[in-house]
């Protein structure tokens, strides 16, 4: 039996987001603009099965997929957003599920931390991660959930909301992490927005 962990459709991908997102691709970079679909499923290796029916049936381009013991994931992206919406269909047509069988989201973890020290910063900036620096006296919104992939959404829908800046996002594992920077009032919006996102994600 596969379970549907994680579903996520994104009409629009936004600069910051799917620049990071091809900084740990594997396979075709996605742009602006491309519409997205993130499918999470358990047992991990499932996914290879539903990655090879997506990609037979449609256009969509294979951007990631990352395969675990206990949980594996795929991005499947095109600029036409019909593909990547019947991508969706035929995976969801294969488990025998809806989108309403997704597991919900939970929020591990919510916090803004406001003027940020410098020393603060460069312990971040010299961590591993892909995005942009965060720089002393910028707030900064953490937001870890479960399952991961639903974060991507978040980031998505923040940076939509507000001029931020994407530090991290980790969608992968037990828990996917996402980390913004901005001035004060722009977090907030950016917070709120991501907080949205989360506890009523999109699906096709």
């Amino acid at each position: 039996m596969i379970n549907l962990r994680t579903y996520v459709y994104i009409d629009s991908l936004q600069p910051q987001l799917a620049a990071y997102m091809a900084t740990v691709s594997q396979g075709f970079l996605p742009v602006p603009g491309d519409a997205c679909l993130w499918v999470e499923v358990s047992p991990g290796m499932a996914i290879h099965r539903l990655t090879d029916i997506a990609l037979k049936a449609t256009r969509v381009h294979l951007a990631q997929q990352v395969v675990e013991r206990s949980y594996g994931s795929m991005v499947v992206h095109h600029r036409d957003q019909s593909d990547v919406r019947e991508a969706g269909r035929v995976v969801l047509a294969n488990i025998g599920a809806s989108q309403d069988q997704r597991e919900r989201c939970r929020i591990a973890w919510q916090e803004t931390i406001r003027g940020m020290t410098p020393d603060h910063t460069v312990l971040i900036n010299r961590q591993d991660r892909r995005g942009s620096m965060i720089l002393p006296g910028q707030s900064m919104f953490i937001l870890e959930t479960e399952p991961a992939g639903y974060v991507v959404y978040a980031a998505n829908q923040a940076e939509k909301a507000a001029n931020i800046t994407l530090i991290d996002v980790r969608a992968v594992g037990a828990f996917g992490r996402l980390i913004l920077s901005g001035r004060e009032g722009d977090i907030d919006e950016a917070a709120a927005a991501a907080i949205a996102a989360v506890e009523s994600p999109s699906g096709t």
